[in-house]
């Protein structure tokens, strides 16, 4: 890195992080200050300001603020208190934000489902909500009718935007309530230490978990987030992302809502419809997930692909090997990617867009912030420690888990835990550097190097042992997925009778130009014989979560069995050196011992 490019990120990352750092350690200056105040300040100085822009509909923050009185004041005819929870079943639109604020304006606390669940999955989170009252978007009608019978606690369901059957008109409902300013003490007692949100984890490796979100946590995210972009009340944020997830419905949302800014939301996402949107609603800004921007580099060239008003894009998952190429063939001036989980306390911020890198903390700052990587060893998933039982920080440039330590004074150091205190507990690594310190552990493996910029390497679990040496299952996607052809690719490990780890097995997405002769070439200039896939399935499409993140716990417990597996698979033959389709036959020679891998 040339002299001149260090100075000018040096100077880049100070200005941004300190901002940052100044808006999220003001938060809790003021204790019984939540967003729903925000919001009320915005309404009495920013009437007029466009709050959210959906389809032909504007909103202004006058108008959000009133309608969202309209469901607080219903909140409470209820009879839910502070405390109370509320769940919400909604696609994106207008009255997602409109619904959950209501909730919070009344001192409740709102559970937002993801909207992909059914069933035994959307009974357990619905139960772990605490929620006694559930606001269902009509068009969800069908998804929560797979509930009947799931549910362990009885619930009043609220349908609002058609008639659902069963259900309360909560149209009705919400109609005869007044929208004026809510009454000095509706909220009092409340604190920025009490519950506003119930946000669920994706649910890909089990079983979703309800994760808790107070009040000073929610202003945190958006504070630094806002922060972060620089965001101005001009600013307009075009929002993709499922509102039920902190991504879109928190960060995204947020960083425009606590300025006066515009939230513009569309349903989902299309990568045919994205720059018609854009250039339409003029947006500043776009939150991405990595797995979108590979969807709109794989799309055809749109004509204003190129013209439009965005300044910059923020997300996290952008993969270094599209990065260039998605950045400047869509003319994106700047791309700001960070790193963080919905319940945990471990936020990192690539303020100069070096590619590839999720954050940087420089030897000067790192008092500033509770971030470690520990060295890690995989086949036991746990911190490695020394002879006197603390964890070993990792060497420059090695991978290792990240940990944030936990400290309940500091605002982005706390960890509010699940609505589960045994899931919490699973998350905390104690003892980590000294007696009695306590650590939030990510799950995740990271490096760092020695300028202190943070690169993703995998999720623990994902990452497996096959002759004896690691394999990053984002790093062998990473080489696949730049092959010609390869639409997506998902890499994993599947166990292999009579063998030491697992073997690497990729689900492949391939176009007409994708050749699996050449393709296996390719992967031996590319990378190490144990990193190559033995195995290939070959698929029409990626089966993902609701986030846009590849799931894989199918596919592992598939494994390599060609009698369970619909689509084609491949076996990397070295005898051959060719991958020649898996029979049965040949899957039972392998199970068996008979072919040397």
């Amino acid at each position: 890195m040339g002299l001149v490019k260090r100075i000018g990120n040096e100077i880049t990352y100070m200005r941004t992080a300190m901002r940052a750092l100044k808006r999220v350690n003001g938060v809790y200056e003021t204790p019984d200050r939540t967003f729903a105040d925000v919001i009320e300040d915005l309404a009495r100085t920013k009437p007029k300001n466009i709050a959210i822009l959906f389809e032909d509909r504007s909103i202004t923050y006058a108008e959000l603020n009133a309608a969202a009185n309209r469901y607080a004041r219903w909140v409470r005819s209820l009879g839910v208190q502070k405390g109370g929870g509320v769940a919400l079943l909604m696609e994106n639109r207008p009255e997602y934000i409109i619904a959950w604020l209501g909730v919070i304006k009344a001192g409740g606390v709102a559970a937002l489902i993801n909207t992909n669940l059914t069933a035994q999955v959307l009974a357990h989170s619905l139960d772990i909500s605490t929620a006694d009252h559930i606001i269902l978007g009509a068009e969800m009608a069908d998804n929560f009718a797979t509930t009947e019978g799931l549910l362990t606690r009885p619930f009043t369901v609220w349908a609002t935007g058609g008639v659902v059957e069963g259900a309360e008109d909560l149209d009705a409902a919400l109609v005869i309530q007044e929208d004026g300013p809510l009454p000095a003490d509706f909220r009092a007692g409340l604190q920025l230490t009490d519950g506003a949100l119930y946000i669920y984890t994706s649910g890909t490796t089990g079983a979703p978990k309800a994760a808790r979100i107070l009040h000073g946590r929610l202003l945190v995210m958006m504070g630094a987030f806002s922060a972060g972009v620089n965001a101005q009340a001009s600013d307009k944020m075009y929002v993709v992302l499922p509102l039920y997830h902190s991504a879109g419905g928190v960060c995204a949302v947020g960083s425009v809502l606590t300025v006066g800014g515009t939230a513009i939301l569309r349903r989902k996402f299309s990568a045919s419809e994205f720059f018609d949107d854009v250039h339409r609603y003029k947006a500043t800004m776009f939150q991405y997930i990595g797995e979108l921007c590979r969807y709109m580099l794989n799309s055809k060239p749109h004509p204003l692909e190129k013209k439009h008003k965005l300044r910059l894009v923020v997300g996290n998952g952008l993969r270094p090997e599209i990065w260039p190429e998605f950045q400047k063939r869509f003319n994106i001036p700047k791309v700001l990617e960070f790193y963080g989980a919905t319940e945990g306390n471990v936020s990192l911020f690539n303020y100069d867009g070096t590619v590839g890198a999720i954050g940087r903390v420089p030897s000067y700052a790192k008092g500033s912030f509770n971030v470690e990587v520990v060295k890690f060893d995989v086949e036991s998933e746990q911190p490695l420690r020394d002879a006197n039982g603390f964890c070993i920080v990792a060497d420059s440039n090695e991978a290792g888990e990240a940990l944030g330590m936990i400290d309940a004074s500091s605002p982005s150091s706390r960890f509010e835990g699940y609505a589960k205190k045994e899931e919490t507990e699973k998350k905390i690594l104690r003892d980590v550097f000294e007696k009695g310190d306590q650590w939030f552990r990510t799950g995740d493996l990271l490096k760092r190097d020695e300028l202190g910029y943070f690169y993703f390497v995998d999720r623990i679990g994902d990452t497996f042992r096959w002759k004896g040496e690691n394999v990053a299952t984002s790093e062998v996607a990473e080489a696949i997925s730049v092959y010609p052809g390869v639409k997506e690719a998902n890499v994993y490990g599947v166990a292999v009778p009579g063998t030491d780890g697992r073997a690497g097995m990729a689900s492949v997405v391939g176009g007409d130009a994708f050749n699996l002769a050449s393709f296996r070439a390719y992967l031996s200039d590319q990378l190490p014989d144990y990193a190559q896939p033995l195995f290939i399935r070959l698929q029409p499409e990626m089966e993902i979560t609701g986030t846009f993140k590849h799931r894989k716990v199918d596919l592992v417990k598939e494994g390599f069995d060609p009698d369970t597996i619909a689509e084609p698979v491949y076996f990397n033959d070295p005898a051959a050196k060719d991958f020649v389709p898996l029979t049965a036959e040949l899957y039972q020679k392998i199970c068996a011992g008979g072919v040397r891998l």
